[in-house]
């Protein structure tokens, strides 16, 4: 079963292709699981193809030809995928994370993040963050000059206790990023996506310098396995990357590969939020994620079951992955 949603955003998201304004996708119903299909343009295939992967997915005989049937579309792979795991915990009375390991932590570290503002604004931000009990924030970089963004870093590590990240989103030139990342040395954990997603020699250079590298966009345009050989962390989307168990995956293969695994979502719905929670507790020891998100949305599938309380999210206990969606309930901005 196949049925549509969307869900307005409280403000919009600036993207590569654009500002959007609402998140619209399917929820994907089999054999008692629960799974989500939230297509973003740029990171993953588009709404009308997500929906003819789900209704081949939906006529299959069997979960292996439903997977199957979402191969080369990774947000309807990652519905069958997650409705597929979601019915197998139910019905061992288990939750997602204990079924995806056997010792998953109780709760996980999350991350803050503070938008391109003034220097005055991030700080003020940065700290409401640390007021809220997070101990990581993520600041936005790039829309103004390298030594403006310098000193807004600076200022959000001297005026609290949080550890900064920063995210350039590829903004980039290689120029640019030596300069802030020599400038940075001392200031930041990593930065993610310094240079745009395409220009992994260009982050190659990077590697090993001031700070510590973490590559998101780039996953997007390279193997797993090329990105590892110049990222000092990688920043996981199960939603792009076709399901959590190709997420688990890609970090389990990070942390072989000596790199840090962070989970984080495309701004999903409850469905896959908490999904990605519960992946995030599968990695042993993992850094703060990104799963603060659920404040982007006016609207949401279900009720949230794992809210950030300071700074962290407690992994849901209930079977599966904990969130109740009503087959025949309405579900926001949806036909039925």
């Amino acid at each position: 079963m196949i049925r549509p949603f969307a869900l307005p955003l409280s403000r919009p998201l600036e993207t590569a292709s654009g500002a959007i304004t609402e998140r619209a996708g399917f929820v994907f119903h089999r054999d008692g699981g629960v799974g989500e299909a939230t297509p973003l343009p740029g990171w993953t295939e588009t709404m009308a193809a997500c929906e003819r992967a789900l209704d081949r997915a939906d006529d299959a005989e069997d979960w292996g030809a439903a997977l199957a049937a979402c191969e080369n579309t990774p947000a309807a792979r990652h519905a069958v995928s997650l409705a597929r795991l979601d019915a197998g915990a139910r019905g061992s009375d288990t939750p997602l994370a204990r079924h995806l390991t056997d010792d998953p932590a109780a709760t996980v570290p999350v991350n803050a993040t503070v938008g391109d503002a003034s220097r005055e604004d991030t700080v003020e931000a940065a700290r409401a963050a640390a007021d809220d009990g997070f101990e990581t924030v993520k600041v936005k970089v790039g829309a103004v000059s390298v030594p403006d963004d310098v000193e807004r870093l600076r200022a959000v590590a001297d005026e609290t206790d949080l550890r900064v990240r920063a995210d350039a989103n590829g903004a980039w030139t290689r120029a640019q990023a030596q300069d802030a990342c020599f400038a940075l040395g001392d200031v930041v954990e990593y930065v993610e996506q310094p240079l745009p997603a395409h220009d992994l020699a260009g982050h190659a250079d990077l590697a090993g310098g001031d700070v510590p590298i973490a590559l998101d966009e780039s996953l997007t345009e390279y193997p797993l396995e090329e990105v590892l050989r110049v990222a000092d962390c990688v920043v996981l989307k199960p939603m792009a990357l076709g399901g959590i168990d190709r997420a688990r995956e890609a970090a389990l293969a990070a942390r072989d590969a000596a790199v840090d695994p962070v989970v984080t979502t495309t701004i999903d719905g409850a469905v896959a939020r908490t999904a990605a929670v519960h992946l995030a507790a599968s990695i042993p020891d993992v850094a703060a994620c990104g799963l603060a998100t659920a404040e982007w949305l006016d609207a949401d599938l279900a009720a949230d079951p794992a809210p950030v309380e300071d700074g962290r999210i407690r992994v849901p206990d209930r079977p599966g992955h904990g969130v109740d969606v009503d087959r025949e309930s309405p579900l926001p901005g949806g036909e039925d």
